[in-house]
């Protein structure tokens, strides 16, 4: 007997995607999502000023590159390919104090900090990783002992080691290589198909345009989509289907049911995996991010993104939205973004808002002097415990594979991006590879 019936539970980005594709080959879906409304680590928030106007964006920072084939398709499905804006950008860099640009060749050697031997270093590190094309071998080895390896010590303690720490927290000592390849691959793969300019893109409206779209794509082509759903149970059912069960007590059955939820939130979910299967889940080590969302008067700097080597800055890196997108989309203010990756166990994701909102503005202006109080309009607070994964060494070979033990149940979510970082093309792709050993 075909199985037609898929239940899908957690509605943001991959199992919005997973919907459409199953729609698509005349599948019926229903996709479940605990919040109000669909979008996951992609929705938007309201940002209230002092002037009593409001802002909506997204809630955490993303962005489009032209190499970004997965998330362009679907938009192109969607209609929305067209609408994007592409912008050239620039980088800077935060050392000792002092702001300084690295957007080009010229840039890059009147860098301080690095001789002529450390700049060449730098830059062979950058085109060796670009180049290379079997990621699995560099599983086996430390990203600190690769670094260090083609860009020499000094290098390496003064660049990559503070950009590290700062992304990775501890787990940067056991994480491997392929964590650099994959940041060096994305950032580089559209000046590989010819494009020498650093050129980002967004689709006006944010990802709540994008979203909106989607999801009105959605239930035009017959997907259910049941939001503020909490599943508190799955479990296998009677004729071989698999049952979800509620919060409110309500219980659904379907042919197959993928969870799109991370790794130890599904392994609690479904009281029917073996112990063996739930150990595993729950072995895999999550970051989470803490991200301030400032809107200000006046702009920051002109780099859309500015990478910080000093270790007294409590943030991984400005990234000034308002660099890349129209500030007619910000009520004309800038929109700066200030993350910080952490474990997902760490103390911080229990403090106040209102504690961590004064810990980042104060050490913001202490970078930026020439901001003060009145030059802050918004600043909110947005966390998420389980972003990214560790990508340790020999990570792949850990991973649990999609498919349980409870027939027809799978779990497909962002631990399975083993070749890449966390963005939305890498999730995209996911779910469109996963996908075809769900349905094989």
């Amino acid at each position: 007997m075909q199985q037609n019936t898929f239940g899908i539970v957690g509605g943001g980005i991959m199992g919005m995607v997973l919907a459409w594709r199953l729609t698509q080959q005349g599948k019926k879906v229903t996709l479940f999502e605990a919040a109000p409304d669909l979008g996951g680590l992609a929705t938007s928030w309201k940002m209230p000023d002092a002037d009593g106007n409001e802002t909506e964006w997204d809630k955490f920072y993303h962005v489009i590159l032209l190499s970004d084939n997965y998330t362009r398709t679907v938009l192109k499905e969607i209609g929305l390919d067209d609408t994007i804006q592409w912008v050239e950008t620039k980088t800077g860099f935060y050392m000792n104090g002092q702001l300084y640009s690295m957007s080009d060749t010229v840039e890059f050697l009147k860098f301080p900090g690095l001789n002529l031997i450390d700049k060449f270093r730098l830059g062979l590190t950058i085109i060796v990783a670009s180049r290379i094309k079997n990621w699995k071998r560099l599983e086996k080895i430390p990203v600190t002992t690769w670094l260090r390896k083609w860009s020499g010590k000094n290098t390496f303690n003064k660049i990559w080691l503070p950009l590290l720490k700062a992304k990775l927290g501890d787990t940067y000592t056991k994480t491997s290589a392929v964590f650099i390849w994959a940041t060096i691959q994305r950032l580089y793969g559209a000046r590989r198909s010819g494009l020498k300019k650093e050129m980002f893109g967004y689709v006006p409206g944010g990802y709540k345009n994008i979203i909106a779209t989607f999801k009105q794509q959605l239930i035009a082509a017959g997907v259910e989509i049941k939001t503020s759903h909490i599943a508190a149970d799955i479990k296998a059912a009677d004729n071989n289907r698999v049952q979800i069960t509620f919060t409110d007590g309500i219980k659904y059955e379907f042919d197959k049911v993928i969870s799109t939820l991370p790794s130890p939130l599904a392994a609690k979910l479904c009281s029917g995996l073996t112990a063996d299967e739930k150990r595993k889940l729950t072995a895999i080590e999550y970051m989470g991010v803490i991200c301030v969302a400032v809107l200000l008067s006046k702009p920051v700097s002109p780099y859309y993104i500015t990478n910080i080597t000093d270790t007294w800055v409590p943030f991984t890196g400005v990234i000034e939205m308002s660099a890349l997108v129209d500030k007619k989309n910000f009520n004309n203010q800038s929109l700066v973004y200030l993350p910080k990756y952490v474990l997902a166990t760490d103390d911080m994701f229990t403090k106040p808002d209102e504690e961590i909102r004064a810990y980042f503005l104060d050490n913001f202006k202490k970078m930026y002097p020439q901001f003060t109080d009145a030059d802050i309009k918004f600043a909110g607070v947005a966390r998420a415990r389980h972003v990214i994964t560790v990508l340790a060494e020999n990570y792949s070979e850990k991973l649990p594979g999609i498919k349980t033990t409870v027939p027809g149940f799978y779990i497909v979510n962002t631990s399975h991006i083993m070749d890449g970082t966390l963005n939305v093309n890498e999730t995209i792709k996911v779910a469109e590879t996963k996908l075809k050993e769900i349905i094989a």
